[in-house]
Order: C-alpha cells, then structure tokens, then sequence
C-alpha cells in the first residue's frame, strides 16, 4: 500500500467529473455483493458523523438488510458542530435534527437498524480514543462484518474512529473494511496508482435511487432545511461524489 499522507480538507476539492476520469479508481477490481456479506450475521456501521454512514456505505447497509443481516449502526457523534457560531443552527438543534435525518435516511434505504448514539464530541473525536475502542470493542461478536472510517480519510474525527476501528480489529476476530468519505475531496484522481488497497461493489438501479432519497434526507447538510443553513457542508458537487453506480473499501 502506497503511503498517504491526509492535507487538510480545504477549497472545493476535486470535481466528480476528475474522478470519473480517474484510471486508477476506474481499475479497482469489483466484488459481488452476495459473496462479501456471506457468512456474516451482522453489519456494524461506525460513523463518526450522522450521515457519514449513508454517503459512504448506503448501498452495502442496504445490500445487508436485504440479504437477512442485523444492521447495527454506531453513531459516534451527533454532528452538533457543523455550524459553529451560527444562530439558527445551534448545536442543541443539531443534536435533535441530525439523528432524526439518519432515521429518515435508513428508511429510504429499506434498513430496519439498530442504532446507538455515543454522544461523543463532535470534532473531538481524537481525544476520546479509549472511549471508542471500548464501545467498538464491547459491541462486536462473532460473524459481524464491520464498516469503519478509513484511519486517513483527512478529518480528524474520521481518522480518530478509523484508527480505534483498526485497533480493535487488529486484536480480535472482527473483519474490517474502511471506507473513505473525505478522501474525494483531497485525493489525486491522476495519481500514476491507486493511494490503497481497496475494491468496488456495484449497486443497480434501485439501490442507487433508493442512496439518493436517502441522502436528500440530510436537509441540515445540504442546505435545503429551513431556514438556510451557512455556506452547506455538502454542496452539490460534493454529494455527486456518493451518488456514483458503486461504492469503494478498503480491506
């Protein structure tokens, strides 16, 4: 595996349209769907943010509902630090409202998931790192597949819970793919190689409208809640980047 080093996530980062040009991402091998959720009696999906776990991983989750597994979601924070400062959009209120868009987004994808709320802070992930090994660690069992942030996706809170995820794996039986959500932004589409070990699963048709009902579930974020949110964290040529026919992992 190459060796990656995160920038920080700054500007618009790079367009879809890069990526699709991108003969490195285009080359990642594909796996089927059937056989990777074979043999597995749970997913377990850790997001550091509500709606992290849509954008990144919405077709698998629902591949996995579909196919009989136990969805487990882990929702590391509430998100409650989007809009620092603004006035509408306080942290209570997103406290209230980002939850209710992940219930909302599970829906439109067809997933009946147990979710559990950490209620860690939101941006202050990488000081909780005991605190996350040991939810992750008392939640696992045997036959679970687990969906975590890939450790240098190049936001803190996503690398702190990918990094405990990673740990965590590492000493018990767990079977771990990570998946990247703000490595899009940074990235380089015309890398010579790809940055990872990674592999793709297709989704059809209907998985790929059922992921986008579901991502227009976070109004909060897409700036389409009322009344209008700051400059929104996910403008349209951000979200372009989870609406593509597969999603990627890292095994």
């Amino acid at each position: 595996m190459a060796a990656v080093i995160a920038p920080r996530i700054v500007g618009a980062g790079h367009a879809e349209a890069d990526w699709q040009a991108s003969r490195w991402l285009s080359a990642l091998p594909g796996r089927p769907l059937g056989p990777l959720l074979a043999g597995y009696r749970r997913l377990v999906v850790l997001s550091p943010h509500p709606d992290d776990e849509t954008l990144a991983c919405g077709g698998l989750m629902r591949a996995a509902a579909h196919a009989g597994l136990e969805v487990h979601l882990v929702a590391a924070t509430d998100g409650e630090a989007c809009y620092p400062g603004d006035a509408d959009w306080t942290p209570q209120r997103l406290r209230e409202q980002r939850p209710e868009e992940v219930e909302q987004a599970l829906a439109a994808l067809g997933v009946d998931a147990q979710v559990r709320r950490l209620g860690l802070p939101d941006g202050g992930l990488a000081g909780c790192r005991d605190t996350l090994e040991r939810a992750v660690t008392a939640l696992l069992g045997p036959d679970d597949l687990v969906l975590a942030p890939w450790e240098r996706d190049g936001h803190p809170d996503h690398d702190a819970l990918g990094e405990a995820a990673l740990h965590v794996a590492q000493s018990t039986d767990a079977c771990l793919l990570q998946y990247p959500v703000w490595a899009w932004h940074w990235l380089q589409p015309d890398a010579t190689r790809a940055p990872f070990d990674a592999f793709t699963v297709r989704l059809d048709a209907q998985a790929m409208a059922a992921k986008r009902r579901a991502i227009a579930c976070f109004a909060s974020q897409l700036g389409t809640a009322q009344p209008a949110t700051p400059p929104p964290i996910l403008p349209a040529h951000v979200v372009e980047r989870f609406l593509r026919p597969f999603e990627v992992y890292l095994a």
